[in-house]
């Protein structure tokens, strides 16, 4: 990058995964609105085309008068063309298809195993994660070879084993994982800061101070605080108020939109640990679906929802129909602030400012009773090149065995990629919590079935 005091906000970024349809839109309109950063994005994705429309509709972004933020954005047909010389690396993927995703979701459903997302753990976790360690590899490789400095931004899921792969194959990459779950819990004790302490404006939820400390989706809080007050009393009273009818600003929603939840999963969760729990119900239920995803009745007792690929399939037209229309004039896209902090991090990362904010980062120590090495979720201080975790503190021991267990799940899916050993993936697989209260013949049957369907993962190994 630039170092003159003129031209230091002036950055290359390499986007893998260029051609998404809702987080590169994120990006740009981030990008957009911030007034000190400047610079080229390179976008590279299997799907060029994908790619040249973002391309598109980035520089037509760029052009508006109105824009602050003013980018280059070049669609580019290799890895090491988008990678060479970047400053910063962001991963938005899909690992795979959603052909491959329906599998991963509702396979087990022939088995009596539901899952919410089916991204991060579980039997579609595991899978998933073991089609997108090669993936990541090839990343990696490429990261060493053409940007080895370059700090790399991973948002894909899941996260955890994404991270781990980069850090196994470049030991020396300067990666993080970004995830927003613990924003809309923030946003939460917001309406408990609302409720029980009358305040009456609107409160933004980095207002809301907290201590963080688990694993992706599984990620807690010991401490909150708003101001001079303790909110570990007050969330206990709103817990107690709403536990049976669940808390929503739009009552009834969960009903109607699959991501949308009555944080009853999350109640509960404080009621059994003690912390409160700092991801949406439907990501928490999974890693403990023998309490609330036992079937699809429970599912609905708890007030969240099961998102079918169905719904992903559709969603993606109704996407592809938008970029076109971005892409062509018929609409522009909103310059509204995503929420998300990515751009926020590379101007700290770069000097501009400094952050504190939760990130996926290797476990240096900060949260001592879980594995070392192993990909941990907590505060971290952001400032001139440099990404430092918080020392968070130990988790309560049942948390951190629950915690232990499935990282050494995600840690030798991980092996098995790097390996090409499916013994091992099948080791992590039946040692999973909702896969494991299946007869040993039906656990089998089903990771064949669902290995069947993982067909790229399959070349990868020669099989």
């Amino acid at each position: 990058m630039n170092t003159t005091s003129e031209q230091q906000k002036q950055i290359n970024i390499a986007y893998i995964g260029g051609g998404s349809r809702g987080w590169a839109w994120r990006l740009m309109t981030d990008l957009a609105l911030e007034k000190d950063l400047s610079g080229t994005v390179r976008l590279y994705d299997i799907d060029f085309e994908a790619a040249k429309t973002n391309e598109v509709i980035g520089n037509k972004l760029s052009s508006k008068p109105e824009v602050v933020g003013k980018w280059k954005y070049v669609a580019v047909e290799s890895l090491d063309e988008a990678l060479y010389g970047a400053d910063f690396v962001i991963i938005s993927i899909l690992p795979g298809t959603f052909e491959e995703m329906y599998s991963d979701v509702h396979i087990p459903e022939k088995y009596g195993i539901y899952q919410s997302v089916g991204d991060t753990t579980g039997p579609g976790g595991l899978i998933r994660g073991l089609r997108t360690v090669p993936m990541y590899v090839e990343f990696a490789e490429a990261i060493k070879r053409n940007c080895p400095d370059a700090w790399v931004i991973n948002y894909t899921n899941p996260m955890a084993i994404c991270l781990k792969a980069l850090y196994e194959v470049f030991p020396k990459i300067k990666a993080f994982g970004c995830c927003h779950e613990v924003f809309g819990t923030q946003k939460l004790l917001t309406e408990v800061v609302k409720e029980f302490l009358g305040e009456e404006r609107e409160i933004s939820r980095r207002e809301i101070k907290v201590n963080v400390l688990g694993i992706n989706h599984f990620t807690w809080f010991d401490k909150a605080s708003y101001k001079t007050y303790d909110l570990f009393p007050l969330y206990k009273e709103f817990v107690n108020k709403y536990y049976e009818e669940g808390f929503e600003k739009t009552k009834g929603l969960w009903e109607k939109d699959y991501f949308a939840s009555a944080n009853r999963v999350k109640f509960d969760l404080f009621k059994r640990f003690g912390l409160i729990a700092a991801a949406g119900d439907r990501h928490l239920a999974e890693f403990v679906p023998y309490i609330y995803l036992t079937d699809k009745e429970a599912v609905y007792k708890w007030k969240f929802n099961l998102t079918p690929v169905e719904w992903r399939i559709k969603h993606r037209e109704e996407l592809i129909k938008l970029s076109k229309e971005y892409a062509s004039d018929q609409k522009d896209v909103p310059l509204n602030p995503s929420g998300e902090e990515g751009v926020m991090q590379m101007k700290a990362i770069l000097g501009l400012d400094t952050l504190v904010t939760n990130v996926n980062l290797p476990n240096m120590g900060q949260i001592p009773n879980l594995p070392m090495g192993a990909i941990v979720e907590t505060n971290a201080v952001f400032t001139h090149d440099d990404v430092r975790p918080v020392y968070a503190g130990k988790l309560p021991s049942d948390l951190a065995s629950i915690m232990t267990r499935h990282i050494s799940n995600q840690e030798l899916i991980v092996k098995a990629a790097l390996e090409k050993d499916l013994n091992l993936a099948k080791r992590a697989f039946l040692n999973d919590p909702a896969v494991e209260r299946l007869p040993q013949n039906k656990a089998e049957q089903l990771f064949d079935e669902m290995i069947n369907n993982t067909k790229k993962y399959l070349a990868y190994l020669g099989l």
